[in-house]
């Protein structure tokens, strides 16, 4: 069996999810190992392990992520340069994608991403793809060099499966084109108490229905340990800030559960939670678009539907 590489995906040390998923993944198609850019590996080995890395390659300098992503393509494309995987795998957020993208072109090898599922098949790697705004759904198949490929959240359950998680240390002196483009400030995002949008098993959603007014919405998802998101309706009405906006034009998320309350529909928010597995609105309007790809469809006013289902939730949690 190959080598399969993961990036992990981490902040500030601690692994964020989609890197467990990763190892899960990438146990499908070789022999895992992962990549640790930057301090905190010794720490994550444990985590690393837990779930299939039989080697983690680590590079422990912090200029890796005190600039944008071009020091981590570098790091990866040496890895790839050594390793010589059958695959590449890396989580499909905006750095994980650019990254990617600049490792195929530095590798010469074939790059897919929005992955929402990735099997082993004849001639290497077959990943599953959302694609034309999430309207059709399609299998890739990379030809040429190591696959790469950036795949979305949620789109395996994580299995663990101990490894020896062996250290190696790469040893590359980074660019200075790389380092051209230094952080000059970073400032960490206000907790909420919820899950991280693009990671969360489920999604509770508001849109121009709400009228502004996100309660019903947040307490839903608060019963359900559920993160929030936002339609650009809402976004663009300054009801809801832009980093919870989910669509074309704002993150892609694909959840176990998705619930769409007063949301039309529209392409745009289509093309960014269509391949959540379970999908459901709570609509006035019958003839809302939303309701032609739900799984459940509720015809009726959010501000009744979710406090309703909000109490329900409670009182079966006990």
């Amino acid at each position: 069996m190959g080598e399969v590489l993961i990036l992990v995906d981490h902040v500030d040390g601690k692994l964020r999810k989609a890197t467990a998923e990763l190892l899960t993944i990438a146990r499908r198609l070789g022999e895992p190992s992962a990549v640790h850019i930057g301090p905190g590996a010794d720490t994550a080995q444990v985590t690393l392990a837990k779930y299939g890395a039989h080697k983690v390659y680590v590079f422990d300098d912090e200029a890796a992520l005190k600039n944008l992503v071009a020091p981590q393509a570098e790091v990866l494309a040496a890895v790839v340069a050594k390793a010589d995987p059958v695959a590449v795998l890396l989580p499909s957020n905006t750095g994980g994608k650019e990254i990617a993208a600049r490792l195929a072109v530095k590798t010469e090898s074939g790059l897919i991403t929005d992955a929402v599922d990735v099997q082993a098949g004849e001639g290497g790697p077959v990943a599953t793809q959302s694609a034309f705004a999430g309207g059709y759904t399609v299998k890739s198949q990379v030809t040429k060099g190591a696959a790469i490929i950036a795949v979305k959240p949620n789109s395996a359950a994580i299995e663990a499966a101990p490894a020896a998680a062996a250290p190696e240390k790469v040893e590359i002196t980074l660019s200075d084109l790389a380092t051209s483009a230094p952080i000059t400030d970073r400032q960490p995002k206000a907790k909420s108490g919820r899950p991280e949008l693009t990671e969360a098993s489920i999604v509770v959603s508001g849109g121009r229905g709400t009228g502004g007014d996100f309660g019903p919405v947040e307490s839903f998802a608060d019963s359900l340990g559920a993160a929030v998101g936002a339609s650009r309706a809402a976004v663009d009405s300054g009801w809801y800030p832009h980093s919870n906006q989910v669509g074309q034009t704002g993150k892609q998320v694909s959840p176990q559960l998705y619930v769409a309350a007063g949301i039309s529909g529209a392409i745009q928010h289509r093309a960014g939670m269509q391949t959540s597995k379970t999908i459901v609105a709570v609509n006035k309007d019958e003839e809302a678009p939303i309701f032609e790809l739900v799984d459940f469809g509720v015809v009726g006013d959010l501000f009744n539907v979710l406090p309703q289902a909000t109490d329900e939730v409670k009182k079966r949690k006990g």
